[in-house]
């Protein structure tokens, strides 16, 4: 399987923790989005505001990574919060607005209506989608990232 390309969506608030703390956490905690992720893939941040339930727009990428080996975790946050997370090793960037990316971005098919993909938390993108947002975060990406896992992560060749 290849490596394949994300954007996961937060408030910018909530993603700088999870930049200072080496984690990814999509649409309030769930598995299931950091699952379909696979180590060595890219991570993109984009965020619509910048804190949760405020109404300040941040609308720009605001960190971007790859992911790191291992499952996802879960971590406890209080009696009633038990979150999950996934390693991953982000990079030097800078916030990009996504406004001036429209054009480019081939995930976005209706500039009247950019944010319609973003809404659920979590969309698989491009290569090339992914090199652009880098590019306009100025992002020092590693010239090589560690390789995508091969599937099935057993071997199955015939034994000599």
């Amino acid at each position: 399987m290849s490596r394949r390309y994300w954007i996961g969506v937060a408030c910018r608030e909530h993603v700088g923790r999870g930049v200072a703390g080496g984690f990814a956490q999509l649409c309030h905690g769930k598995a299931a989005p950091l699952a379909r992720m696979a180590a060595g893939d890219g991570l993109v941040y984009y965020s619509p505001v910048e804190v949760l339930g405020g109404k300040t727009p941040c609308q720009a990428f605001t960190a971007i990574g790859s992911v790191g080996a291992g499952a996802p975790y879960r971590v406890s946050l209080g009696e009633h919060f038990r979150p999950w997370r996934r390693d991953v090793a982000f990079v030097a960037a800078q916030a990009a607005p996504i406004r001036p990316l429209l054009a480019q971005l081939a995930f976005i098919t209706d500039p009247a209506r950019w944010g319609y993909p973003l809404r659920f938390g979590q969309l698989q993108i491009s290569a090339a989608d992914f090199r652009l947002i880098a590019a306009a975060m100025q992002a020092v990406l590693p010239t090589a990232l560690p390789p995508a896992p091969a599937y099935p992560l057993f071997d199955e060749s015939p034994a000599p």
